[in-house]
This record gives structure tokens, sequence and C-alpha cells, in this order.
């Protein structure tokens, strides 16, 4: 996203716990050190930006079903005292929610920002509860926001074995020999964005989005995980990896399809996705081959 924000003309600060950053930022980017729970360091990065785009997320559904407490502590009392920053401030905040979790189980696909939220795990819990605190901000301290639902993102740049990104995951499991683990039979339906895409869909958001609006971004394509192996499949062939795939028990905090409708932001913005597919595989094969984690 750093570099699609850098076009727009922007001066771009990022923050992230790490002391030096996981990936090499462009010439002219900031890098901050330091917790998000920080009022002080927060405080004072408002003081001198007028746009949060807000991606900070200490669990993923995974932890967040084996400590629900956990998922609520962390997230949600530095979120809302960011809330009322951005607010007191008169800045403007792009909350970047979740798609695949806050809507719980489709009553009809493709799903969109008007369906019923009803999600099943903590994690979708938070996020909507984060929602709705934007929400209250917005009408009783005048915060400028918009938020994102967004699709199952994946893409050059995407880490493996950290709790999501299946397709990375998937990849770098043939990579290193190992099974391609999914719950159930065919694994989960999900509506994959590639990341320029994603960043793409974000900051249109942000430029042309209405205030207090919800967005979903997505492709509008549903494809489950075993859709997904064949896919990559070809791609670990000719690279010289087999493909093996072990079936897992479902998982109740599982939600069994998830596909978005962008129609909404589309119309707003003008966005839509690029890149296809199957080149979006073979960047993020050609990627991980590489990577050295």
């Amino acid at each position: 996203m750093i570099p699609e924000l850098l076009a727009t003309g922007r001066r771009v600060t990022v923050l992230g716990r790490r002391v030096i950053p996981a990936y090499e930022l462009p010439q002219g980017v900031a890098y901050v050190t330091g917790d998000f729970a920080r009022f002080d360091l927060i405080s004072g990065l408002l003081d001198c930006h007028q746009e949060v785009i807000h991606l900070a997320y200490a669990t993923v559904p995974n932890t967040s079903f084996e400590n629900p407490l956990a998922d609520l502590l962390q997230n949600l009392p530095p979120t809302v005292q960011l809330f009322s920053e951005v607010a007191d401030r008169g800045g403007k905040l792009v909350l970047v929610s979740s798609g695949g979790t806050v809507y719980g189980e489709a009553i009809k696909l493709p799903i969109r920002e008007d369906h019923p939220t009803k999600p099943i795990s903590p994690y979708g819990v938070t996020k909507l509860t984060l929602e709705n605190y934007a929400h209250l901000y917005a009408v009783t301290h005048g915060l400028q926001f918009i938020c994102i639902r967004p699709a199952n993102a994946y893409g050059v740049g995407q880490r493996p074995f950290v709790g999501q990104g299946f397709i990375a995951t998937a990849m770098a499991s043939a990579m290193r020999g190992q099974p391609i683990r999914i719950f159930g039979q065919t694994g989960t339906i999900r509506d994959y964005l590639y990341a320029s895409d994603l960043a793409a869909g974000i900051i249109s958001a942000l430029q042309m989005g209405h205030l207090s609006e919800t967005y979903n971004l997505g492709s509008g394509v549903g494809l489950s995980n075993v859709d997904v192996i064949k896919a990559i499949a070809p791609l670990m062939k000719e690279l010289g990896y087999e493909v093996r795939v072990e079936h897992l028990p479902e998982r109740a905090f599982d939600v069994k399809a998830n596909v978005l409708d962008s129609t909404k932001l589309r119309a707003h913005t003008g966005w839509k996705p690029k890149v296809e597919f199957d080149d979006g595989l073979r960047r993020t094969c050609e990627w991980l081959r590489d990577y050295r984690g």
C-alpha cells in the first residue's frame, strides 16, 4: 500500500512494533517503532498527520478463538482511544475491518454491505464492535471515518504461516515439502483479492469514499481451498514441487462461504480490480520462491 500512497503525493509514516521494518520501505517513508496502545506515541503522531489508515490488529481469527478476552482487550481500548484522538484533531480515518468475519454465515452470495452481521468468531465480534464505536464517535464527536471490509488479500509480500493468508501458506507448504492443510473436505470458500488491488481500493475510499459509509472490497468471485490448490498445482509442478493435501476437521469459527459484492465502492469511487487471479498467483509464487523468512 505504501507505493500506492506515495503515488498520490502523500507524505507517509509507518508505525510498527519491530525495531527494523519487516520489509524495506521506499525512500522518503518515515518509520516509527512503538506500541499502538501507547497514548503519548499515537497522540504525537496525530499532531502532524491529517489522515490515518488503521490496519493495526494484535490477533488473528485462530488466536482470537483460543483467547477471546485477549482479542478484546488488546484491540478495543487502543482503537477507541485512536477514534477519540482523531476526532479531536479533525482528522480523517479509514478503518480496515474484516469482510470475512463480521457477516457470519452468508444468507446470500455475494454479500452486500446491508447483509446481517452475525459473526461466529471473537475476531469478527471485536471487528464489528470497532465499527460500531467508529459510528458512535462520528455521531457524538464528529469523527470523519470510512469503513472498509476487505476480502482475503494475497500477493507479493504476504508472509506464510502467520495464521492468515491461505495462498501464501499453501505455496510455502508445497515448497517445504509439507502437506497443505485444509479444514473439511473442500475447505472454506473465500473471495481473494491481490494486494495492489486491495491497496488501490483503500486509497480510493480514502480519497473519494463518503464519510461514515461502509464499503466491501473484494473480487466478487468465490473459490474453495481445493479450487486454490488446483490453481497453484501447475506453478508448483513447474518448480519441481509436489502438492499434497491434509484434511483436518472443520473449525467452528470458520465461516463456510464469504464472497463480497463491491458494487457500492465501484459506484462511489470508480475502483475496480486489475490483477487477474492466475497472474497474481504467479507473482506470489515467484516472490515466495526467493523468500527467506
